[in-house]
């Protein structure tokens, strides 16, 4: 029987943008596809998602070179629109994500169960590019 809890990570970021565009480029699968990866090595071909309590997302990530890749999935367990997103991944960590908005800024905060193979901090580090990758997106496509 398992008698440690799992770490859990925060990472989080200021977008300069209303929650509600904030909350489309979040979840819309021709926004997700244009900022879902860590580096500018990697790319998002393909998005799914099926945003409400029970549905599924996808999301496949792949190097450019084409020397790896792999699907994010999971099912939502939570959803509340411009405000909350909870989900559990395939191998059963959990996710939640809080959307904050302050007028013209939204604060997304997003708290995830570490996984066991890698380092806390490279585990950090590599949600919070996404964080930072996102909200270079958004910014950018802001009209």
């Amino acid at each position: 029987m398992e008698t440690g809890k799992k770490a859990s990570i925060t990472v989080e970021v200021e977008v300069h943008a209303p929650v509600q565009q904030v909350w489309k480029y979040w979840t819309e699968p021709q926004h997700i596809t244009q900022w879902s990866f860590a580096s500018d090595e990697w790319h998002a071909p393909n998005a799914e998602n099926d945003l409400q309590a029970g549905g599924k997302f996808l999301t496949r990530m792949e190097a450019k070179d084409g020397s790896f890749g792999f699907d994010f999935a999971g099912v939502y367990d939570e959803v509340r629109e411009y405000e909350f997103i909870a989900y559990t991944l395939g191998d059963g960590r959990k996710v939640a994500i809080t959307f904050t908005g302050q007028g013209d800024s939204t604060k997304v905060v997003e708290v995830f169960d570490a996984e066991d193979t890698n380092p806390i901090d490279m585990q950090q580090a590599g949600w919070q590019a996404f964080m930072d990758n996102f909200k270079s997106y958004v910014e950018r496509s802001e009209t």
